[in-house]
């Protein structure tokens, strides 16, 4: 796995790996009475933001380049390391300059291929950690595009950042976890350290700890979360911000687990279950098939009768009946009809396929 953080305070002293910060850098007061109560509480890799690009305008943006004197003045006192977003060439210069020992590339920025290039040149032939936060949407191939754009110009020193995405259906999270995207990512590109961030997939500091510790039960290789030492009174993402007390009791209490299994006798005991689900999944696989099948043979009497592929009544009868047939067998009913979503795309294709053959 890459060595994306050789700081021995990081990788030494807290079990989970923990960047804590305010989600922006307000004032020099502000600043350093957050970092001083996060170093009591063991956190010694400080994340805050300089430069906030906004959703929409008119809203408070960051210190910017002011900000920055502030971190060197709180880097020397309190002995911590700082990471801090980018999102131009020119703040990669200015970061460069004032001794900022990680970078991070925002979500709004990885979703621009031509932000993602800028940054890389801006980076050709400097050694320093890079961060880059999956893309708004869930686009997988533009998550791992950005990191090709940097390793092209040679940066090795690479960690992935999974922060959620935009999805209207969901009420809970400010961002979906969506956790199958970066368990993709990490098939894809296993030797990429990947960081959760809690503050911004939850909204809300109430959930901060139980998608921290969803993200550790998927062994993830760190966390960044948002700390404020009076969160209420935050410029930006106050609700999603904790104390660096309250950050230090959430840590203590987080669990992590072993990679592999150890004993010989549970390794065994693996395997057998192992077995049983390839054999429910090709179970799952056939009646798939069959149900395909069926879907068939009815885009063929529609053809016959001249009747279009998508009919809403059915469809809605469908998509009301299967979650709650799932929930009465122990099943998340949203799952369920995220599953029937994919078996619908599915079943108009083929059925659209055979009326326009």
């Amino acid at each position: 796995m890459t060595n994306l953080f050789p700081f021995p305070e990081f990788n030494s002293k807290k079990t989970p790996r923990v960047i804590a910060g305010p989600c922006s850098v307000e004032t020099p007061e502000q600043l350093d009475t957050t970092v001083e109560n996060l170093v009591k509480v063991g956190i010694r890799m400080i994340r805050g933001g300089v430069w906030k690009p906004r959703t929409r305008p008119n809203g408070f943006e960051g210190i910017g380049s002011l900000a920055l004197p502030w971190i060197q003045e709180v880097k020397k006192k309190h002995g911590v390391r700082f990471a801090i977003e980018v999102a131009t060439g020119n703040h990669v210069e200015e970061a460069l300059k004032a001794g900022i020992d990680v970078l991070w590339i925002g979500a709004r920025s990885t979703v621009n291929p031509f932000t993602v290039q800028e940054i890389a040149e801006s980076l050709k032939g400097v050694d320093i950690p890079v961060m880059i936060k999956n893309p708004v949407n869930p686009d997988l191939g533009l998550w791992l595009g950005a990191f090709e754009r940097l390793e092209s110009v040679g940066l090795t020193r690479l960690g992935a950042i999974h922060r959620g995405f935009s999805n209207y259906r969901d009420t809970t999270h400010r961002n979906s976890p969506m956790w199958q995207i970066p368990i993709e990512f990490r098939t894809i590109r296993p030797e990429i350290p990947m960081i959760n961030d809690p503050s911004h997939i939850s909204g809300r500091r109430d959930l901060v700890a139980s998608i921290a510790q969803k993200a550790l039960d998927l062994n993830f290789d760190g966390l960044m979360i948002e700390s404020h030492f009076q969160p209420d009174a935050a410029w930006t993402d106050a609700a999603q911000q904790l104390t660096p007390e309250v950050l230090g009791e959430l840590i203590g209490k987080l669990k992590t687990r072993k990679v592999h299994f150890e004993a010989p006798e549970t390794l065994h005991q693996l395997e057998e279950i192992r077995q049983q689900i390839d054999e429910a999944d090709r179970e799952i696989l056939e009646a798939f098939a069959r149900r395909m099948h069926l879907v068939e043979k009815i885009g063929a009497y529609k053809k016959l009768n001249n009747v279009a592929a998508f009919q809403r009544e059915r469809w809605q009868e469908v998509f009301q009946s299967r979650p709650e047939w799932g929930k009465k067998l122990g099943l998340n009913s949203e799952t369920v009809e995220e599953i029937y979503r994919i078996i619908h795309q599915e079943s108009i294709r083929r059925q659209t396929e055979i009326l326009d053959q």
